[in-house]
């Protein structure tokens, strides 16, 4: 048999028996108030975006925490089949992360709180945690966030019309997720079997060093730990779907390479070193080739030379029900052209009957023609197109927090 097999149930049972403690549905309870609060934030951006609201933002929050169980369920095997056990590391964890956040919201990641504690207890000795360890919980958590990224990172993309670093203002989509993630991982509690705890098998390796004694001689209980993973990045030369796939390839990636990183380090000041940098400046590098691809790429939601291209349809409103999809282009409505949206949307307001339309799919690649039936009185037609010359209303790609800004605002009146 396998040996993870035999770990199995008791990994199960553990799982599951960390939502009838009190203490810990209530912290789960609080996360999931906390992403609740920011898909419905998406859900207002998307609803200033088509003038309507799309109604996603409970199913969005639904399907969050169904994917945040089962990656973390994902992430107690992967942290037990690794030998991956904690002790004092979380109580650091948090706090440098939730200081960090002030000063940019992507900071919260553990990534950066993980690789400046690392640090610091190379370097200055304080605090007193397991390198290897830490590191390691670092690399198993984006190893799941890859996998979420992977099957649901680019549901409920919202568009947006986004500027540029040259100021230049193009369509694109913002692609935000957000799981609480609940996890098992071993904590060591005696060298001798006591109640509650578990026997760790023969086989089971350590393959992560730092647990004293005889792994064969100690016993484990199994720590429910809490944890909440977000994703945002932006899609511009791709579709959300293309861009999260990637963008789970290069996560993947890294989240190895530091898991490797982690197992050596315990056997080398040096290697330790290089996974405490890597940790930080490993997630930052992911983060900018992700961007520097799309900005640096072809936009794919840029104005046609005939007609209106659309960036996004509204699900389940007039055009969406006929079957037009983001990147097709309208060229005529009601067998009449134009010339800019202003005027595509006059020739719809102007239609009391069902407007016949022409238009290209993306898709097919072909010249297609239907019948969009009028919205009910007081909803929108549910189609927004691509950018033009000038927007007046568009995001800026920041992320700076509010410690941040105070900061920049600091220097900006006391340059020297």
């Amino acid at each position: 048999m396998f040996p993870l097999l035999e770990l199995t149930p008791l990994i199960l049972q553990a799982f599951l028996q960390t939502f009838f403690n009190p203490a810990y549905l209530f912290l789960f309870l609080v996360v999931c108030a906390i992403i609740a609060i920011q898909y419905n934030r998406m859900e207002k951006m998307r609803e200033n975006f088509f003038g309507a609201r799309a109604g996603r933002s409970k199913k969005d929050f639904i399907t969050a925490v169904g994917y945040g169980l089962l990656g973390g369920l994902l992430a107690s095997f992967l942290a037990i089949f690794i030998g991956l056990t904690v002790s004092g590391e979380l109580y650091y964890l948090w706090p440098v992360a939730i200081l960090l956040m002030m000063l940019n919201i992507r900071f919260i990641c553990f990534a950066y709180a993980g690789g400046i504690l690392a640090l610091s207890n190379l370097i200055l000795g304080f605090p007193q945690i397991n390198v290897s360890q830490i590191l390691a919980l670092v690399a198993v958590l984006h190893m799941v966030e890859s996998f979420l990224i992977l099957v649901c990172g680019h549901l409920g993309a919202v568009p947006a019309y986004i500027k540029g670093p040259e100021g230049k203002i193009i369509g694109g989509f913002t692609l935000q997720r957000f799981w609480p993630i609940p996890i098992v991982v071993l904590a060591v509690i005696s060298g001798g079997m006591v109640e509650g705890g578990v026997e760790m098998p023969g086989w089971w390796p350590l393959i992560l060093p730092g647990v004293a004694g005889d792994p064969q001689n100690l016993t484990f209980a199994m720590l429910p730990l809490l944890a909440g993973l977000g994703y945002g990045d932006i899609a511009i030369a791709r579709s959300p779907a293309e861009k999260s796939r990637l963008s789970s390839i290069f996560l993947g990636l890294y989240s190895l390479i530091l898991l490797a990183l982690a197992m050596l380090a315990g056997h080398s000041r040096a290697v330790a070193l290089l996974a405490a940098v890597f940790s930080p400046l490993g997630h930052e590098a992911v983060i900018a080739v992700g961007k520097w691809l799309e900005l640096k790429g072809k936009p794919l939601y840029v104005p046609a030379e005939e007609g209106m291209r659309i960036m996004d349809v509204l699900p389940d409103g007039p055009f969406w029900r006929v079957g037009l999809r983001p990147g097709d282009i309208i060229t005529a409505v009601n067998g009449v052209g134009f010339a800019d949206k202003t005027e595509f949307y006059n020739l719809l307001q102007s239609s009391f009957l069902p407007a016949n339309v022409d238009y290209i799919s993306r898709s097919a690649g072909i010249a297609k023609n239907t019948v969009v039936k009028p919205p009910e009185p007081g909803k929108p037609w549910g189609v927004a197109p691509v950018p033009e010359s000038s927007e007046s209303r568009y995001v800026e790609l920041l992320t700076i927090g509010p410690l941040g800004r105070w900061m920049k605002k600091l220097w900006g009146k006391n340059p020297c």
